[in-house]
């Protein structure tokens, strides 16, 4: 970490759609309805922060109550005002979501009719004779109106996690760094990672003796500082990545287990995935066997599997079923707000953005957790762009049923949330699309840690009990703006480039009067 670095470019807010008038939620009967999907969502993004999940599903909501269209509708001879038909809703919020950022084009219309449902359980919306609180609702002309009151999730006013672990020397300010030399930390055990001391310890000793040769004074370099500086250099990258001012609300520290990091970042084949040194904690071979078949299809090594009709179903189904009965998602549920917060960064100017900042996350995940993900995300991603894979659902695409399938296996919540399946569904998509360069072990990662080791070899940063901790090289980061300023400054900076430039063809005193019109010719085409 030798000097500044900016990270990101520019940050738009939300959609650049036209702007539309926000009706209150009740209507007169009659009154006027905007007929496309607008609202907050186009206009505004959801910030980093906790609940994020339940920020996103109060703004959907919002933007559905003030923007879809509401007319009379006649059913059994008698006529309903200020209502909508079932069908007409899914029309409209599956128009909505694949529109927005958060969501994307991936959305299905069967994942927007759940989401109704979960609207008319959570008396988001109610039949026209005011029944709700159950899931009956189907794609048709039923007739369904708003209640008069609010649809609004509250949110805890902290954490549960943080709320028993308050974190005092974790920083709320952005131009402080993060104190975490005193953290206690978790045996990586807990996560089914087990180390034999030579493997533990072997990039650790290769730091640390680089760092102590021809040294005299320098002071003595530890295990516990070692891992330390890899906890303290992710989490100071991931902040600078993110744009946040602090990181206190998306993840604890305690989470972030150095070990896993350091042997995500050393134990890894030629293609850059996990290798395991305790087998047990691997796929099951039969599991491998399979995900191999379907990823090199037809050109599978094992010339011995069967050719029967519906056999690559039944290899999918076999995969499938083996991520579906995993205790707990890929991602695990202690990194879902930490994930869930970077899908406000999954827009198409910020992909750079969304790809570092995974990048880092899935550093922070335990080992054998990181290896199936890595051999999930090369399967799916191999099996949706093969134009030979034989059909494997008569209604899906095959990318739209591995989105389908897995995105439960890689991020959910512990605690059942409403949007989890559109959350998902969006996150897998961008992992396929580019897991070679997000599960990747990004080499700057250790050069930062060996950087920061010197500091501390060298003096310049202290123990918490011997003194203030001195700062460290600072990084900067690029201010979000909207659409709409981007394209203002677009403008303005290139018309006062012309601007500049015509005035100093106009003042070039040793350029001839015939040359100068060329000059201004040219720039005026």
């Amino acid at each position: 970490m030798a000097g500044p670095t900016v990270v990101g470019g520019r940050a738009a807010a939300g959609f650049s759609g036209a702007e539309c008038r926000l009706a209150p939620p009740c209507r007169a009967p009659g009154a006027d309805r905007p007929s496309g999907p607008v609202g907050g969502m186009e206009n505004q993004g959801v910030p980093p922060g906790p609940y994020r999940a339940t920020r996103l599903w109060n703004e959907v909501t919002t933007s559905f109550r003030a923007g879809m269209p509401l007319r009379k509708h006649r059913q059994h001879f008698k006529k309903y005002g200020n209502c909508f038909t079932a069908g007409e809703a899914v029309d409209w919020l599956y128009d909505l979501l694949r529109n927005n950022s958060n969501f994307g084009p991936e959305v299905t219309r069967q994942q927007t009719i759940q989401l109704l449902r979960k609207f008319l359980k959570n008396h988001v919306i109610e039949d026209i004779k005011g029944k709700w609180g159950s899931e009956n609702l189907d794609d048709n002309s039923q007739l369904f109106r708003f209640p008069a009151n609010s649809p609004l999730k509250t949110l805890p006013r902290r954490h549960p996690e943080l709320r028993k672990n308050r974190i005092e020397n974790f920083s709320k300010d952005k131009d402080s760094i993060f104190k975490l030399r005193n953290l206690s930390r978790r045996t990586p055990k807990k996560h089914g990672l087990h180390f034999s001391q030579e493997n533990a310890e072997k990039m650790n000793c290769e730091i640390i003796n680089e760092h102590q040769e021809n040294s005299v004074d320098n002071r003595e370099i530890s295990q516990k500082d070692v891992e330390e500086a890899w906890r303290y250099v992710i989490l100071i990258y991931l902040q600078t990545i993110l744009g946040v001012s602090s990181l206190e609300e998306v993840i604890n520290p305690k989470q972030v287990i150095p070990q896993c990091i350091m042997y995500n970042m050393t134990n890894t084949s030629k293609h850059g995935v996990v290798i395991l040194q305790d087998k047990s904690d691997d796929l099951p071979h039969w599991v491998l066997s399979a995900m191999k078949c379907l990823a090199n299809w037809p050109r599978s090594n094992d010339m011995n599997n069967p050719t029967y009709v519906g056999f690559e179903r039944d290899v999918f189904r076999t995969i499938a079923d083996y991520f579906l009965d995993l205790p707990e998602p890929l991602l695990t549920f202690e990194y879902y707000e930490l994930f869930v917060n970077i899908l406000g960064l999954l827009q198409p100017h910020l992909e750079r953005v969304a790809i570092d900042a995974l990048q880092l996350c899935c550093l922070l995940l335990p080992p054998p957790n990181r290896r199936r993900l890595q051999l999930l995300m090369r399967m799916i991603s191999r099996m949706s762009q093969n134009v030979d894979m034989p059909q494997l659902h008569d209604a899906m695409g095959t990318r739209s049923l591995m989105i389908h399938t897995f995105s439960r296996c890689v991020l959910r919540c512990a605690e059942e949330v409403d949007l989890d399946e559109l959350l998902a569904a969006r996150l897998v998509s961008f992992l396929m699309d580019h897991q070679q360069e997000i599960l990747q072990v990004p080499s700057y990662l250790q050069t930062a840690v060996e950087k920061h080791l010197d500091y501390l070899r060298k003096g310049h940063i202290k123990n918490p009990g011997d003194g203030v901790i001195a700062p460290l090289p600072t990084y900067s980061y690029c201010k979000q703006i909207s659409a709409q300023e981007f394209d203002e400054q677009k403008v303005s900076t290139s018309q006062a480039a012309v601007a500049e430039l015509l005035e100093n063809i106009i003042k070039n005193k040793s350029l001839p009067v015939k040359e100068k019109r060329k000059k201004l010719k040219q720039v005026r085409e």
